[in-house]
């Protein structure tokens, strides 16, 4: 017999033994799943403790330090007055940011600021974001998560806004409190 038959020949011996064991074994395969990342149906913004909470139901599922605008106390009541809104709004659209990495897009202004807007006959102002730190040279991330800095936004580092952008689907809502 030439070599490459004798070779053939015992690969299929052994191959042929093998079989029962190899279908035994395909059959005892266990799925091992990953858990499920939890649903969470509310963002809490609490402006006093500069925190944001990701909620499931009643329960706390994570927390964030934030940055907030420069003019921190009270409600937004009209555009250019750095402040950030207090109110229920939704978390409506995304989007990557030049400026901000990315950008998660408030429902800014309700009801409630339009009409209070109206009556003093300003603008109410528009693009409340949550958002991420600049990328800057001079000024590491660190240092903007210790400063109000923003013009009414809710900020958070980078590497936050990642793990909120992954949980938190469009159509949340999110309560934003004193």
């Amino acid at each position: 017999m030439r070599p490459l038959h004798l070779l053939l020949a015992l690969c299929y011996v052994l191959c042929g033994s093998l079989l029962p064991q190899l279908a035994q074994a395909s059959t005892s395969v266990t799925v091992i799943r990953q858990p499920a990342a939890p649903l969470i149906d509310k963002v809490l913004v609490i402006k006093s403790r500069n925190q944001l909470q990701l909620l499931s139901g009643d329960t706390v599922m994570k927390s964030y330090r934030i940055s907030l605008g420069k003019n921190p106390r009270g409600p937004k009541l009209r555009e250019g007055d750095q402040r950030t809104p207090e109110g229920f709004y939704w978390i409506d659209w995304r989007k990557t940011s030049d400026k901000f990495n990315l950008a998660m897009h408030i429902s800014y202004p309700n009801r409630e600021d339009l009409a209070r807007a109206h009556q003093a006959g300003v603008p109410p102002g528009s693009m409340i974001m949550l958002h991420g730190t600049p990328i800057d040279e001079e000024y590491p991330e660190w240092y903007f998560n210790s400063l109000k800095w923003t013009n009414g936004c809710v900020a958070l580092t980078n590497h936050d806004l990642r793990e909120v952008w992954g949980l938190v689907k469009d159509g949340t809502l999110i309560e934003i409190r004193p």
